[in-house]
């Protein structure tokens, strides 16, 4: 027997939107990334990382921060920005990380540095496409604050507590970062405790993403570094790293997807009953 679920009375009635929620909940809440390249790679990637030299962990960290920031400075302010609700284009983006990901596969870390800023592009373009695609406009701060939220999606910072997981509380973790910086900006306005209105004066634009970029560079890296740990096993070669690039292109195409479903209900129904909605979906799914 099934168990009876409450939902927001407004959300449920709505035949499409209830659809859309449980599309969101279903794609948040599916297997992580480092269990998808696990699975690749035929074993856990925990001890391919613990075997990386610090210094080796210390510059993936350092290249990953700054593919971010280039990638999110190339891809979101190059976007047509003029559309929103223009239909996303996936299969386009997944080619070009398949190519890019052949290069890293026979790179080595050298390599690393060349083909992170690109792919990391290629995916916040994808990522971008999808936000437009459910009606977000790629002009509005608040828009790209959270396509860079959708990279904090993927891996956790090893501060996370264990006992409260998911996708909300990635959520409240870039939310939190703004909520501190607003205090620090002129021109910068903070709205509520679960999503932000910032309005940026130009000069403030660049602090504004290099704290941001910092802080989700911490969780983007750790899948960026088990990332290369797969690509260090014997059996990863060049064919292994296109295919663990259109992995995490997928991936983040997944992630970005429910991302701005869950968004547009929020700008519908309010924060508090999507919320709550969405956590009594989640349920069936195992932890």
């Amino acid at each position: 027997m099934h168990e009876v679920i409450p939902m927001p009375a407004d959300i449920r009635a709505d035949t499409r939107d209830w659809a859309d929620l449980q599309r969101a909940v279903a794609l948040l809440e599916a297997p992580t990334l480092t269990a998808k390249m696990a699975n690749l790679v035929g074993s856990p990637l925990e001890f391919a990382v613990r075997k990386l030299p610090a210094a080796v962990s210390a510059r993936i960290h350092s290249v990953t921060e700054a593919a971010l920031y280039k990638a999110t400075q190339t891809a979101l302010w190059s976007m047509d920005r003029q559309q929103p609700g223009k239909s996303a284009s996936p299969h386009l983006h997944k080619l070009a990380a398949a190519a890019s990901g052949a290069l890293g596969g026979l790179g080595g870390l050298p390599a690393l540095a060349v083909e992170l800023p690109l792919s990391t592009t290629i995916i916040m373009r994808a990522v971008a496409d999808i936000a437009r695609s459910e009606g977000f406009d790629l002009n509005d701060y608040a828009t790209r604050q959270a396509c860079l939220e959708v990279f904090a999606l993927g891996g956790n910072s090893g501060q996370d507590d264990a006992s409260e997981t998911g996708y909300y509380l990635a959520r409240g973790f870039t939310s939190e970062v703004m909520r501190h910086l607003s205090a620090e900006l002129v021109g910068t306005a903070a709205s509520g405790s679960h999503g932000l209105v910032l309005g940026l004066a130009p000069k403030e634009a660049g602090k504004w993403l290099a704290k941001v970029v910092e802080k989700v560079a911490a969780r983007f890296g750790v899948v960026v570094t088990e990332k290369f740990a797969a690509q260090a096993v014997p059996i990863i070669g060049a064919v292994a790293g296109a295919t663990l690039n259109t992995m995490f292109t997928d991936y983040y195409q997944d992630m970005a997807r429910g991302h701005f479903i869950v968004k547009r209900l929020e700008q519908k129904y309010g924060f508090e009953p999507v919320r709550l909605a969405y956590g009594a979906l989640a349920k069936r799914f195992p932890a």
